[in-house]
């Protein structure tokens, strides 16, 4: 379980660098507090038991209390974020201000992605309110909570239509989150429904059946999702060839990868490059 606030504060704000392949260890959730995290760098990816997001850098989570969830890396870069934790009662003058349900609607999109100037100026303001958190000033929690007041105005105000949200049919059993995690963790090496299911102590009809019932999609379509994420961030946020993309992928060759890629997402690898460089 995440550490709780400490005794007598309602606020934490950190910035820190948690290494290209950090991962959460294993499935959490916050009890005391709400938390809006800001990246810097790197590409994350978030399992809940209702759904899955992707998050890049110059993205903004949001995480309530009492929702399990774990994260994970999704690429080779360096992972960087400005973590702000909150209780309810800190939010008190936003929510008294804006309204209850703008504040809920918020913490029910769970990522945000912005224009690139929009990601300037919230960028700013994560970084300043993790300088103030630092001072030794007795009137810190007082400014700071106008600061998470604009933070949260302007997430609300300049977020744009969300993607990289798969939506689950039913809420996910841990056996599910569990393979999820095993996906994630070996897509590369196109790991068999049967690996999957001797993972999480099932039969392989059992949890063919489980995952499809709960994730809305086979086995196989949902490693090939993975897959095809994994190829689209590799495709913005390196210079590698289609082949080399192909085979750290699982597809083995660039042909098999370019079918593939242009059946799911409508457009050649190529293309997808030209047309998203430095956007994702």
């Amino acid at each position: 379980m995440p550490a709780p606030l400490r005794e007598g504060t309602q606020i934490y704000v950190e910035r820190k660098t948690l290494g290209v392949s950090y991962s959460m260890p294993v499935m959490a959730m916050a009890m005391d507090y709400y938390e809006i995290g800001y990246i810097i760098s790197g590409d994350r990816k978030t399992i809940t038991p209702t759904a899955t997001y992707f998050a890049n850098a110059g993205m903004v989570g949001l995480t309530p209390p009492y929702v399990y969830h774990r994260t994970m890396a999704v690429s080779d870069e360096p992972y960087e974020r400005i973590l702000i934790k909150f209780t309810r009662a800190f939010a008190e003058p936003f929510i008294r201000e804006v309204g209850q349900q703008i504040f809920d609607l918020l913490y029910e999109q769970k990522i945000c992605q912005f224009t690139k100037e929009s990601q300037e100026k919230i960028c700013h303001m994560f970084m300043e309110m993790a300088e103030e958190f630092e001072k030794n000033s007795p009137h810190k929690e007082f400014i700071l909570q106008g600061m998470l007041s604009r933070l949260l105005l302007t997430v609300y105000e300049e977020k744009l239509p969300v993607s990289g949200i798969v939506r689950n049919m039913t809420p996910l059993t841990p056996q599910v989150m569990d393979a999820i995690v095993f996906i994630e963790d070996n897509y590369a090496k196109n790991p068999l429904l049967e690996e999957a299911a001797q993972e999480v102590g099932f039969s392989p009809a059992y949890f063919s059946r489980l995952f499809s019932g709960q994730m809305g999609m086979s086995y196989s379509e949902y490693l090939d999702y993975v897959k095809i994420r994994h190829a689209e961030i590799l495709l913005v946020q390196s210079k590698k060839s289609i082949m080399e993309i192909a085979e750290e992928t699982g597809y083995c060759h660039g042909n098999y990868l370019n079918s593939r890629f242009k059946k799911k997402v409508g457009m050649t690898p190529g293309e997808y490059r030209k047309r998203n460089r430095g956007r994702l």
